[in-house]
């Protein structure tokens, strides 16, 4: 019966299908229109309002569309620090961020056509003189000559005055050298050498380098109260003067010997013993006037005499030297020297404090105005100092006129550029020292690269470059485009034969006027010159520094070398302010230091082999170190391929990081006034890595002055500042790498 009531039930609904229209359809329409009529009851809304709504749904989607799409084409607009071409043809009136970039060929061609020959010469003649040794009123007038043209070229100017102690010849009287009963009155002087009269016996120790020293001492001769007679050449005179003072050397003297030196022989040399830069009374501190410092003195300051003398006044003595035969190598003497073999030397110097002024003038970046590259020329000389400073000084300010006139023709350096005339520079980088001094802890963050001029042309047969590791890329390219003296080929091309590190790079050398701000402060920098074929520029630090002598040494082509040279300092100098990141070899350190920590590690097993050092010693966390520096400089090196150029603080964000790398080299664990030099891979001092391998062969070779517990403290301080480092390079806490 139920069955029979279900099957009526379904021949109805089957019946009420096909009234409908059958196949389901007018059930499944019906349905729906069922559905909507519901829905639209629910929601009280008509299926003509729903269609509204619907429209204007639509409507508001294309608006946002519109809106997102307008954003987007504004921040493609908007000035970047990414190398681009503005898309406007119409000028933009006001700028946000970054300045506009002008094609770097375009700022190439420019600069070229703002230096000649013609005006080059004219700025040598203006600024030629006879004597403007520091402090003296020719130097203080070629200054405010100086301000002068910085003024003339709209930058903002302004100078910085110090009080400095410096070392002059005996006013009245004189220094003196006495060898059996001959005396001799040299007028050229050491200046901060001991004053004083010491007799002893003369030893000829050839260039008064290390190795020589150590040469004569493995010939058990005595050294002690000895004046050692050394050739100028190799190394500085401060240099010489302190390796004699650990041989418990009385006085040395020095002299220009004729194989290094094509001097008359009567010539005079001039220059500064202190082992240091900048003025030794007053050391990690700025000589500013009344400033009150307790009574110290720079460490580098010797405590023996030392003098120079002439080729005529050397000759003699080294004809009559006695005892041991000369090693054969050294070629000039036959004797060493004997116990009988006694000479005199007197030095009378004065101490004098002068009043020194630095010069300054800058053009200002268009988007990080407040970091800047420094190019700095020394002003003042002993004598005449064509080469030493005039022909520095020249290129500075041509490269100061040449760029401001660049920014009338459109560019647009995004970094500034501080131009610097220096006074003191023959007594030892003082003005410039200072000046770091001063202001070392704003530098630190904000000077980014110093570029030194003096004397960028001793000739013109070679070229030689010193830098930071960090610039040797950006040497490279603008060695690459900058045309040499023979305009068919460039500087690279005709001086690097194939390796131009070999061929062209040197290390920076003590006396170099960039070394302070490299080992000192911890800012990259760079020195170059034109030089002779073989030896060096005979004349500087002399009273022959004349244009006549620099045009016999370049076939007179002073200004054509000058404009060169102007050139190349340019192309690096506007590299730096044009490019949105900074041209830095990231990773360029990290070779040289696992080149030196190898050789450490060497010595270190082969010391332990001689159980001269504890078993337990391991350099593995120092090969750590190494390691934690190789991966965050490749790490930085990623960041800044990857970097989103169109991001103006990710652009300043990224230079930071690239600034703080030379600046971590500097050992945080020894005093600026006992060791200024801190750069540990490129200073002077027993922190650095160099000191550690020395220290490592006078434990081998059973030196006296070797201490392994010593030695232990060392390299903990020098991995630790190589791990810090590579912590600062990582950038964020959370980046760094804690496997040490």
């Amino acid at each position: 019966m139920e069955v029979d009531n279900s099957q009526a039930q379904m021949k109805r609904m089957s019946n009420m299908d096909e009234e409908d229209g059958g196949n389901g359809e007018g059930d499944h329409l019906s349905r729906n229109s069922n559905r909507k009529s519901y829905l639209a009851q629910k929601l009280r809304c008509s299926p003509k309002k729903l269609c509204f709504m619907a429209v204007t749904i639509i409507v508001i989607f294309i608006i946002g569309y519109l809106i997102g799409y307008l954003i987007h084409r504004r921040k493609d607009l908007a000035p970047s620090c990414a190398a681009s071409v503005l898309l406007f043809e119409e000028p933009v009136l006001h700028e946000t961020g970054a300045a506009p970039l002008m094609d770097w060929d375009d700022v190439k061609k420019l600069l070229a056509q703002k230096l000649s020959t013609s005006n080059f010469e004219a700025v040598l003649s203006d600024f030629s003189r006879d004597d403007h040794r520091a402090g003296s009123p020719g130097d203080e007038s070629l200054g405010n000559k100086v301000l002068e043209k910085f003024k003339q070229y709209g930058m903002n100017t302004w100078n910085d005055e110090h009080f400095i102690k410096a070392q002059d010849p005996p006013a009245s009287g004189s220094n003196r050298v006495v060898f059996k009963g001959k005396e001799e009155r040299p007028t050229g002087f050491l200046s901060y050498s001991a004053n004083g009269t010491v007799t002893g016996a003369v030893l000829y120790a050839h260039y008064g380098q290390e190795s020589d020293f150590r040469l004569l001492r493995d010939k058990n001769i005595n050294m002690n109260g000895r004046i050692m007679l050394v050739r100028a050449g190799k190394i500085s005179f401060a240099e010489k003067v302190a390796n004699a003072a650990k041989m418990s050397a009385s006085a040395v003297l020095i002299y220009p010997d004729p194989i290094d030196y094509s001097l008359d022989e009567t010539t005079q040399l001039f220059g500064h013993v202190h082992m240091g830069s900048g003025d030794p009374y007053t050391p990690g501190f700025p000589s500013f006037n009344h400033t009150q410092f307790p009574p110290i003195q720079s460490s580098g300051l010797p405590k023996i005499l030392a003098q120079t003398i002439t080729t005529h006044m050397a000759t003699p003595i080294l004809r009559q030297l006695g005892g041991q035969s000369a090693p054969e190598t050294w070629e000039v003497v036959n004797k060493l020297g004997n116990e009988n073999d006694s000479i005199t030397v007197e030095v009378n110097n004065v101490l004098s404090e002068k009043k020194i002024h630095n010069v300054f003038g800058v053009i200002k970046g268009f988007v990080d105005a407040d970091r800047y590259v420094v190019i700095g020329a020394q002003r003042d000389a002993w004598g005449p100092g064509f080469a030493t400073s005039t022909v520095g000084t020249s290129v500075l300010v041509e490269l100061a006129r040449s760029i401001y006139e660049m920014k009338g023709d459109g560019f647009k350096p995004r970094r500034s550029i501080v131009f610097a005339s220096w006074s003191a520079g023959e007594y030892g980088s003082v003005g410039a020292t200072e000046w770091l001094e001063g202001y070392l802890s704003s530098l630190n963050m904000k000077a980014f690269t110093y570029i030194n001029l003096d004397g960028v042309v001793a000739g013109r047969n070679g070229f030689k470059v010193a830098a930071s590791p960090l610039m040797h890329s950006l040497i490279e390219s603008s060695l690459k485009e900058v045309n040499s003296p023979n305009k068919d080929t460039t500087l690279f091309a005709q001086f690097a034969r194939g390796s131009w590190e070999s061929n062209v790079l040197e290390p920076m050398k003590l006396d170099d006027a960039a070394y302070p701000f490299l080992a000192f402060s911890g800012i990259p920098s760079v020195s170059f010159r034109f030089t002779p074929a073989i030896s060096e520029y005979p004349y500087f630090g002399t009273m022959l520094d004349t244009r006549e002598k620099l045009n016999t040494a370049t076939a007179s082509q002073v200004p054509q070398l000058g404009v060169i040279a102007t050139r190349f300092a340019g192309h690096i100098a506007l590299r730096l302010v044009h490019d949105h990141l900074l041209r830095m070899d990231l990773v360029k350190y990290d070779s040289v230091i696992r080149t030196q920590v190898a050789l450490i590690n060497r010595k270190v097993k082969a010391v332990q082999r001689m159980q001269l050092l504890p078993k337990a010693l391991t350099v593995q966390w120092l090969i750590s170190a190494s390691g934690s520096y190789s991966r965050a400089s490749r790490v930085l090196a990623a960041d800044v391929q990857n970097s989103d150029l169109d991001d103006v603080e990710m652009c300043r964000s990224i230079n930071d990081r690239i600034m703080t790398v030379e600046r971590n080299f500097l050992s945080p664990y020894v005093s600026p006034r006992e060791s200024p030099f801190r750069h540990i891979l490129l200073g002077s001092g027993p922190h650095t890595l160099k000191a550690l391998s020395n220290h490592l062969e006078a434990l081998r070779t059973d030196n006296p002055e070797a201490d392994a517990n010593l030695f232990r403290n060392q390299l903990a301080l020098a991995t630790w500042t190589i791990q810090g480092c590579a912590n600062s390079l990582a950038g964020n806490i959370w980046s760094l790498n804690n496997e040490i």
